[in-house]
């Protein structure tokens, strides 16, 4: 295996679903060809739960090494259910490539075929079955301490033609530039692709970023309106409350590994092609290692600390983990884990698993979801989770077609 820097990793990626993975942010691009070695370990929640998953990923770390690779990459995705097994692979080769602006204005490679047909098209849970999970969790905050739980759909299309998934990626990238963009195989040879607006953890050295998004509007046609949204939003007591629920709780897990954190007091905006979030970046600065001889931490071991954070599960976690058992009726899989990469050095960048979708040949599963709490409306959290499925939908060109 060669590790490499590439002039351009951005223009026309080609994505094959059994050799190629790619991770791109805006600062960097992860291109990995070929497999060398895949780690199905699950990750578990909490540090002392993860010394086998450590174990595992340091051995294989160490294969890579004795091979003559001189910082081995691991990339891939982490299931939301941290007891399920992990998606992760070492390829054989890699690029990695600093961010260049540029590149995202120049993709090529797209097909010129016709456009995809929806043939089927099915919500899960249905319209009235998700409205009625969401009025449950309000009546839930009534009489326990359960302060939030984030519920989410799959919608299942079936299309015309099968998927070009390398298509689908480069539609993602120009669309959503400021995005972390993916495109993972999966070992029911599916392809895990997406968009992602929120950054887990990213780890350099011994600098550490976390932006949590929590409390999200659709945007909006016209600027006056689409600022009028974003301004309420802002503004909500709603959705600054649920906002709060996560930087708390991702400040707390953060601070013992850290000498300093810097946690803003309140949330700024951000916005995606489709959506308006409350937006928080949390810094910080690691502790050093207790002793010399001792690992310093790695990426990886912060993302899964932090996994799954109340802004895909809920709030307290063993309660909101459980409300999703009990009220969402099926697997979310790799939908609302995470995905990204860490080298042996222990730096890397790890992405919430939103605004994605499994494809394989004419078969689609696109998966979003909303935080309820107390303020919480069926009606109003239906129609988030069918904004945030725009992103999704307008790679494959299907646009508001695909949730009507």
């Amino acid at each position: 295996m060669q590790q490499t820097q590439s002039e351009n990793p951005i223009l026309n990626p080609v994505f094959s679903p059994n050799h190629d993975l790619f991770f791109s942010s805006v600062y960097r691009t992860v291109r990995g060809k070929g497999i060398s070695q895949v780690i199905t370990t699950p990750a578990i929640h909490g540090e002392d739960s993860q010394s086998e998953f450590q174990q595992v990923i340091q051995q294989k770390f160490a294969e890579e090494k004795a091979k003559g690779v001189e910082n081995p990459i691991l990339i891939g995705s982490i299931p939301f259910d941290v007891s399920e097994p992990s998606c992760l692979y070492i390829p054989e080769r890699v690029e990695v490539t600093e961010h260049q602006p540029d590149a995202f204005g120049a993709l090529g490679g797209l097909s010129t075929g016709k456009p995809l047909q929806v043939v089927a098209r099915r919500s899960e849970p249905e319209e009235s079955v998700f409205k009625q999970a969401v009025a449950q969790a309000v009546e839930k905050f009534q009489r326990t301490q359960l302060e939030k739980a984030v519920l989410s759909r799959v919608l299942n299309i079936e299309l015309s033609d099968d998927i070009s998934a390398s298509d689908i990626l480069a539609r993602l990238i120009k669309q959503n530039p400021t995005g972390f963009h993916f495109a993972i195989p999966q070992q029911d040879q599916s392809v895990l692709l997406g968009a992602s607006p929120e950054l887990l953890i990213r780890q350099e050295g011994q600098h550490i970023l976390s932006n949590p998004l929590a409390g999200s509007a659709k945007r909006q046609a016209s600027a006056d309106a689409d600022q009028q949204v974003s301004e309420a939003l802002l503004q909500s007591v709603k959705d600054r409350y649920e906002h709060r629920l996560v930087i708390d709780e991702i400040a707390q897990q953060l601070r013992p590994y850290c000498r300093e954190l810097d946690v803003p007091a309140g949330p700024s905006l951000i916005h995606t092609p489709t959506m308006w979030h409350l937006s928080t970046r949390i810094e910080g600065q690691l502790n050093p290692p207790a002793n010399p001889e001792a690992s310093p931490y790695n990426v990886l071991q912060l993302a899964c600390l932090l996994h799954p954070t109340p802004a895909v599960c809920g709030f307290p976690f063993n309660l909101s983990r459980d409300a999703i058992k009990e009220l969402e009726g099926y697997e979310r899989g790799m939908f609302t884990g995470m995905v990204g990469w860490c080298d042996s050095q222990g730096n890397g960048e790890w992405a919430v698993t939103i605004r994605c979708g499994k494809v394989r040949e004419k078969s689609v599963r696109l998966f979003a979801g909303a935080g309820i709490v107390d303020a919480s409306c069926p009606q109003a959290e239906w129609a988030e989770t069918e904004a945030k499925l725009g992103t999704m939908l307008n790679a494959f060109g299907l646009g508001e077609q695909g949730v009507a």
